[in-house]
């Protein structure tokens, strides 16, 4: 398969849900960049107007302010559209064991809310899942292997089985009502626009390593990661896209360049030339109870490379230097880094 993208969105109606988020803003920018029409729905609860603000005054974005539990903001935001691309969820560790039950509510049922939504209209639609999905195993995690969730005694898993039943909920509207939907399970992506206040672990090690502050380990900082540039996930989020064989399967998006947290600090450290040490701290100083920390998340890369041609390939250096190019924004959040990105 040709290894570069050939389609063109010119003049296509696209909804993007959680559109000011993270993955999201940067989504919509290369849509319109592309030629899309975008509109956003988001309630910038997580979200952050000034990832947007660059397209607002484009006449080719518009802003739906708004929940997808609200069915008149949904309404309104899918009106004319023909694409949807589903982000809009609960994120980040933290605020999953803060509030697990909003986490449910808006992972299950908000998006069987825009799955109904999306077969009513025929959108072709695009499931943004998490690598959660498959618990505590160690991978390289492959699409058709079976599930198995943690304990319910640990609340994180309350979040990888919501977006579990979220991925049923999209492949039974494509078998029952032909929705052409097709999921996306993201494994740690990372960029500029994320923030650390939610439990995301490379901008709280850049933040703090520009600050002068300690990185903070969770633990032995032994746990294995592999970091996607959102850049990379979002050009292969869009050769999905292009691919009609990706209609009615679920794929990996991420990298599998693997590295310890520990050695993702050191690095951070190294890439920055900063001064700070690197502290080692138990999970029951950062989180509330309920946290369960995974000792590895790689995925397998197969599916999306026969679907699209398609490797992730920035350097996470790359990565690391635009962050810490960023404007600094004031984070409340404690500067301790999980292995959760």
């Amino acid at each position: 398969m040709d290894s570069k993208r050939s389609v063109e969105w010119q003049g296509r109606r696209v909804l993007v849900t959680g559109g000011a988020g993270f993955v999201g803003s940067h989504l919509v920018d290369a849509l319109v960049d592309s030629g899309a029409h975008v509109t956003v729905l988001d309630d910038l609860s997580t979200g952050r107007l000034e990832n947007l603000l660059p397209r607002l005054a484009d006449d080719q974005v518009r802003l739906v302010r708004g929940s997808i539990l609200d069915p008149r903001a949904l309404d309104e935001a899918l009106r004319g559209a023909t694409h949807l691309f589903h982000l809009a969820a609960a994120v980040g560790v933290k605020r999953i064991l803060e509030r697990p039950f909003g986490a449910i509510r808006i992972n299950v049922q908000g998006t069987e809310r825009v799955l109904a939504q999306a077969a009513r209209h025929g959108l072709r639609t695009f499931i943004a899942s998490s690598s959660e999905v498959y618990g505590p195993g160690s991978g390289p995690f492959r699409e058709d292997q079976p599930l198995v969730i943690g304990s319910p005694d640990s609340i994180r898993w309350s979040y990888g089985c919501s977006k579990a039943l979220g991925e049923f909920e999209a492949l039974n509207f494509h078998r029952r009502h032909g929705l052409p939907a097709t999921v996306l399970r993201l494994f740690n992506v990372v960029g500029p626009r994320q923030r650390g206040r939610f439990g995301m672990v490379l901008p709280r090690f850049v933040q703090a390593a520009q600050t002068g502050q300690p990185l903070q380990v969770v633990g032995d900082g032994e746990q294995r990661r592999c970091f996607c540039d959102v850049s990379d996930a979002v050009e292969a989020i869009l050769r999905l896209a292009e691919s009609p064989a990706s209609i009615g399967t679920i794929c990996n998006v991420g990298s599998d360049v693997e590295l310890t947290i520990g050695q993702l600090a050191e690095r951070v450290v190294q890439w920055l030339g900063s001064s700070s040490v690197i502290e080692h701290v138990e999970p029951d100083r950062l989180y509330p109870p309920g946290f369960a920390e995974i000792a590895r998340r790689r995925p397998s890369l197969d599916r999306l490379l026969e679907l699209t041609g398609f490797r992730p390939s920035i350097p996470l250096e790359t990565t690391v230097r635009q962050i810490a190019r960023e404007p600094r924004l004031r984070d409340s959040a404690a500067q301790a880094g999980g292995a959760e990105a």
